[in-house]
This record gives structure tokens, C-alpha cells and sequence, in this order.
């Protein structure tokens, strides 16, 4: 409990740091690039891996099952096949904002694990070079108990590394400010107050959650500033690294097994 009360003052202390940083439009400030514009897709394009082990991918906009459809001013998510929503463009030095939440239904072979997604920044190369679903990223991971981790996102050739200071818990990374600084190319830095029991099954809560119960909206928030990438949860710094070897890319939103809305999907170019 002490180490606790060490490490979360330190973190917020890193939020409002953040949050006071001059995250402004690269115009002057003429406001955010909304990239979701609440009515459809437009800006993204959709990549689906395939429906069943052994089928061809579905490829690039290519939707059979509706697993993307836009409602209700949201971005309704189904999980039913990986892959994900990607930007067409490129994008380096901004502040992302989003708000989501999950749904209920989940989907096999993830029917009975945690709710999972996430959001990939720096992704580049081919769609689907990357486990046949994404491509090399670093992920804002969006999973309940553990939405904030850092996850590299590799390919056989293309393993994009990240440096973090973080403390080693059994074979997990776990960011702690002023711990020693760790270089992965692969596997994750779990946020701060990841449950070091956590268990891999729907519903699962953590004591030191950040993320909002099942239903309840939540705002990530990921501000990519040259080499740097800061994870923010509702409000908090819940996760940080380094000299990361991709500074730019597309932003791709997963479909990985749970249902998901996104009704915010916003961009601020940082001023350089």
C-alpha cells in the first residue's frame, strides 16, 4: 500500500504536466481536426482479417458482416472478425482524444475473455502484415483491467520499439516515474495500476481501475510528441515511453473480439 500511495500522486502530478503542455493546432489554433464526423466513415477506411482460421482475409473495405456500421452519432464496433477502422491519411505530433465504451456482446474466441480493442498510433506498412489483422504499431490498449497499457505491435521484419521507465513485477513491465529505463521491441508496458492478478475474463475490474464500468463512456487520450507517447485516462497519466523508433503514421481502431462505440473521435497538431 505504501508504494502505492508513492506511485499515484507522481502520476497525477504527470497528468496535469501533460495536460499543460501547447497542445495547439499547428494553425494557430483554429481547432481540432475532427476525424469522426458522427455521421459515417468518412477519413477511415476498413481492413477485416479473416472470418475463420484457414479463409482469405476480407480485406480493405470489404464489410459482409457489418462488423463497422455508424449510428446515433457513434461508431458502432461489433468485434465479430479482427481488423480494425484506419485513417487514410498520416499523422505525426498531435493529441488524440476519444471517447468509447463497450458494449455487452462479445465474440469467439474472446466469447468469455476481458472486452477487448485498443488503438494503434504509428501504423504503417501493409494492412495485416501484423498478425493478419493490423499492422506494426504501438498500441493504446483498450482492455478491461488494462486500458492504457503500451503493447508493441510487430511484424516479422517490423518491430517498432518503445523506451519506458518502468518496474519489473514477476515478467511484467509495470510504468513507474523515476524507475529505471526498460527498451522492449515487443510485448507491453502495463499501465501503473494494472492488477498484478488480473485474469483474463469478461468483466474482470481491477482495485485500482481507472477505466469506467461496462456501459459508461470513457476518454483516452494519447498525445504522440515526436518520440514520445503519453497514455491519459480519463483524465489521468496512466502510462508513458520514449524514443520510439516510428514517430508517424495512421491511427487504426481494432475490432478484436468485443463490441465497442467510439462518439469521439478528435485530433490537435501539436505546434513544432
Amino acid at each position: 500500500m505504501n508504494k502505492l500511495r508513492i506511485i499515484v500522486p507522481i502520476v497525477l502530478l504527470g497528468a496535469a504536466f501533460v495536460l499543460a503542455l501547447p497542445a495547439v493546432p499547428a494553425d494557430g489554433g483554429q481547432g481540432v481536426i475532427h476525424l469522426f464526423n458522427g455521421k459515417d466513415l468518412t477519413n477511415f477506411y476498413t481492413w477485416l482479417g479473416a472470418p475463420a482460421k484457414g479463409e482469405k482475409p476480407y480485406g480493405k473495405n470489404n464489410d459482409p458482416e457489418k462488423v463497422f456500421t455508424v449510428h446515433d452519432g457513434m461508431v458502432h464496433v461489433s468485434g465479430k472478425v479482427f481488423g480494425g477502422f484506419i485513417t487514410e491519411q498520416e499523422y505525426e505530433n498531435y493529441h488524440l482524444v476519444v471517447e468509447f465504451k463497450w458494449g455487452e456482446k462479445t465474440w469467439p474466441p474472446r466469447e468469455d475473455r476481458a472486452r477487448d480493442s485498443g488503438v494503434l498510433v504509428h501504423s504503417h506498412g501493409e494492412d495485416g502484415s501484423a498478425g493478419g489483422h493490423w499492422m506494426p504499431a504501438v498500441e493504446y490498449q483498450m482492455i478491461e483491467g488494462g486500458t492504457g497499457d503500451l503493447i508493441l505491435v510487430g511484424a516479422k521484419q517490423d518491430k517498432p520499439s518503445l523506451t519506458a521507465e518502468a518496474e519489473k513485477r514477476g515478467d511484467q513491465y509495470y510504468f513507474k516515474p523515476g524507475a529505471e529505463a526498460i527498451t522492449l521491441d515487443s510485448g507491453r508496458f502495463n499501465w501503473y495500476g494494472r492488477d498484478p492478478n488480473w485474469k483474463d475474463w469478461k468483466g474482470f475490474r481491477g482495485n485500482q481501475d481507472v477505466e469506467k464500468p461496462v456501459g459508461e463512456w470513457n476518454t483516452i487520450e494519447c498525445i504522440c510528441d515526436g518520440d514520445k507517447i503519453t497514455n491519459i485516462l480519463n483524465g489521468k497519466t496512466v502510462n508513458a515511453g520514449s524514443k520510439c523508433s516510428v514517430t508517424k503514421g495512421k491511427i487504426l481502431f481494432q475490432s478484436e473480439g468485443a463490441e465497442v462505440f467510439f462518439r469521439k473521435i478528435d485530433l490537435v497538431l501539436l505546434k513544432k
